[in-house]
């Protein structure tokens, strides 16, 4: 087994980049002290962003989760007619074990970009067979070869960002992917006090003799430096990406330059790319004391 440890010393401006459902920076009880947190959730849903937007990797190279997978589906699926179309995604939908329910999965599901594509294949080749109306609560049937069929499609897709953090389907505990990747949750070197930022904006149009502001209210927020942790298994992540060596070099990489390796002198090693977990944070307000955004 081979892991890649990165240990991260970062620095936040006083912000609120992940919230709790009272729009509260998140914090944790750590070591007798009162400590700012970020969630494992929210850094991984950063680093898969960077992914899609820096970009690192192309887009089939990328992973999605969504509920829309009807409509995601019917997009790859243009040139059939919609009825038919719309009518055959919910059946090999229902077929793999993801109910749909108006026009939604019941869940979020993580589907590399390649799955998706082969699925839409699959569909567009066996509309005859998935075509079937469904009556009442009863769910139209599908042949076994083609449920089969569909259900080998599903092997990851070599999406990086899936084969990092893994796949876990409840109700099809076999398709599922075990992550390449640990994340812990970032927590601040030190005690952190939650302070209070009261706002006002003014109304452009107001007429002179109304100096009122047009809204006003107060965040909570605070500054950190936080302690961030993760692991890669190095080994898994070839496997969840079915043995391709050269993507795994690159996917958790900023650029397609090498990985630093033991024998680069020190500051070679500092001149090389950091794993993307070292910028990949949740945005939240950026430097303004605003609720962030944690999933």
């Amino acid at each position: 087994m081979k892991l890649l440890e990165v240990h991260i010393l970062q620095t936040v401006a006083p912000s609120n980049l992940n919230r709790d459902d009272t729009g509260s920076p998140k914090d944790a009880l750590f070591g007798g002290f009162r400590r700012a947190r970020i969630s494992s959730q929210a850094q991984k849903r950063a680093v898969r962003v960077a992914f899609r937007d820096w970009p690192l990797l192309s887009e089939e190279e990328r992973a999605v989760r969504t509920k829309r997978l009807v409509e995601e589906l019917l997009r790859r699926l243009a040139g059939v007619k919609e009825e038919l179309a719309r009518r055959a995604i919910e059946n090999a939908l229902n077929a793999l074990g993801f109910g749909v329910k108006e026009e939604r999965t019941e869940y979020l599901l993580f589907l590399g970009n390649r799955e998706l594509d082969a699925l839409a294949q699959g569909i567009r080749e066996n509309l005859e067979a998935l075509s079937g109306e469904v009556k009442g609560k009863k769910k139209a049937e599908v042949p076994p070869e083609l449920k089969k069929a569909l259900e080998r499609v599903l092997d990851g897709g070599k999406a990086v960002d899936l084969a990092l953090f893994g796949r876990m389907l409840a109700d099809r505990p076999e398709l599922g992917v075990d992550a390449a990747a640990q994340v812990a949750h970032a927590l601040s070197t030190h005690k952190v006090d939650r302070e209070f930022d009261f706002y006002t904006a003014v109304d452009d149009l107001n007429p002179k003799e109304d100096t009122g502001a047009g809204m006003m209210g107060d965040v909570e927020f605070y500054s950190a430096t936080l302690y961030r942790y993760a692991v890669v298994d190095l080994d898994k992540l070839v496997e969840n990406l079915q043995g391709d060596k050269e993507l795994a070099s690159r996917g958790p990489w900023p650029s397609s330059r090498p990985s630093p390796s033991p024998c680069l002198g020190q500051a070679e090693q500092l001149r090389r790319p950091q794993p993307a977990p070292l910028r990949g944070l949740p945005g939240g307000g950026g430097d303004a004391p605003e609720p962030g955004h944690g999933l």
